[in-house]
């Protein structure tokens, strides 16, 4: 019997079954959520080996309780104490070979449509073999010739593939806001109560957001100075009231430091206990991001999610309202639970096709592995970056979120007016 378990989970290892592992005591799981999480581990495991080179606490860890590290490191040619092994320049190698990893199994997945070829169990299976290809191109970007024109050049790929990933997610962030409004106004239809729970969930974004806006108000600005910060509250400020306004008008609603100067600390001052703390803070705050990214990818490359950036939507008469709208319908399970084999806890549900693009997976974890390349490197920061400081401030960090809220806003605003401006051409979302 052991050897039979053995043989199996081998077999599942190098083909299809993902994250079963022939294991009875594991729930069934559908195999292309199996692929995804696979994929997700891998990419988990990456950005946690980023994580721990950019941090200073670690390598200094590594140079007091590793005998011999010196000649270690000088052994295996990685400098007298491993410097080519962390810091910025070790993150944007290892972020290239998961890059290139991701980019090369989207263009091997290009235009499947079933689940049976060849490509298809590539990408549903072989895990071992990819686990060991993965770490070959990570490792063999160390070996790259020329590596200040690589970093260099490697940067701006970065930059632009992390302000793609960036816009990826703000068109569906948008696209989920409208699904979520033409989902529960259906249910008007039929239930009156949906429209209390419109009324509800709206009283509580507007109270989050307006609570926010007056916390940022309290500690970011002072009576004296911090006119930035104050500038910055009001513009963002009058942005929401802008769009609310503009969503709620009849119109829209008939179609749908300076060198000698002092310096004011705009910043709030906290206990020392909390710096006392500042590893914890930054490990939780960092898993919560990374997390947050996770979350990302994996819904952004869903059918419906695939669908909507390439503007087909389903027909406004064919909407359910449902309050977890973001998944099928209750019915969907029923023929997929049919199609379950005897044996593993794997439900083939991609018989009769895949139920989303393999490439389009594969090229938002590619963009994902730039965006965290230049995240935990502090965008154009790199130099002076490190874990430990992540969550202290940055301007390069703060000037691409406050461009990402400009851009969320007119991605909106733009939804809005559009039929507006364009009244022979037919908008849905």
């Amino acid at each position: 019997m052991s050897a039979q378990c053995c043989a199996g989970q081998l077999a599942c290892c190098c083909g299809s079954a993902g994250c079963s592992l022939c294991c009875g005591c594991c729930p069934k799981i559908r195999q292309s959520r199996s692929t995804r999480t696979m994929y997700a581990l891998y990419f988990i495991l990456v950005v946690l080996l980023c994580c721990v080179m950019m941090s200073k606490t670690v390598a200094n860890e590594m140079k007091e309780h590793i005998p011999f590290y010196e000649d270690i490191c000088k052994g295996i040619k990685a400098g007298d104490t491993c410097e080519k092994l962390v810091g910025y320049s070790a993150v944007y190698r290892v972020c290239f070979g998961m890059a290139c990893f991701f980019f090369i199994f989207c263009l091997l997945t290009l235009k499947i449509n079933s689940s049976k070829g060849c490509r298809a169990h590539i990408h549903n299976g072989f895990w071992f073999f990819k686990l060991l290809l993965l770490g070959a191109m990570c490792s063999g970007a160390f070996f790259i010739p020329d590596q200040e024109t690589f970093l260099n050049a490697w940067r701006y790929v970065g930059a632009v593939g992390g302000f793609i990933f960036i816009g990826i997610q703000l068109i569906l962030l948008v696209e989920f806001a409208h699904k979520w409004n033409k989902n529960w106004t259906a249910g008007t239809a039929t239930n009156k109560l949906w429209y209390a729970a419109l009324a509800l969930v709206t009283l509580i974004m507007y109270s989050v957001a307006t609570g926010g806006l007056i916390l940022m108000a309290v500690f970011y600005t002072q009576k004296d100075g911090c006119l930035e910060n104050k500038i910055l509250l009001g513009l963002n400020g009058g942005l929401c009231l802008l769009i609310s306004a503009v969503a709620i008008s009849p119109c829209v609603q008939n179609p749908l430091d300076e060198h000698g100067k002092n310096v004011t600390i705009c910043v709030p001052e906290f206990g020392q206990d909390l710096y006392r703390d500042e590893n914890l803070v930054t490990g939780l705050g960092t898993t919560l991001l990374f997390l947050c990214i996770l979350y990302s990818c994996l819904t952004s490359t869903t059918r419906s999610s695939s669908d909507a950036l390439q503007g087909r939507y389903a027909a406004p008469e064919l909407e359910v309202a449902r309050c977890c709208f973001c998944f099928g319908p209750d019915g969907e399970e029923t023929e997929e639970q049919q199609n379950v084999k005897e044996g593993p806890r794997v439900i083939y549900d991609e018989k009769r096709g895949t139920v989303y693009s393999y490439s389009y997976f594969h090229f938002v974890f590619f963009l994902a592995s730039l965006y965290v390349m230049m995240t935990v490197t502090s965008w154009f920061n790199y130099e002076s970056a490190n874990i430990e400081t992540f969550f202290s401030g940055s301007w390069s960090i703060f000037w691409v979120k406050m461009a990402s809220c400009w851009m969320c806003v007119l991605l909106y605003l733009a939804t809005l007016v559009a039929p507006l401006c364009c009244p022979s051409r037919q908008f849905s979302v």
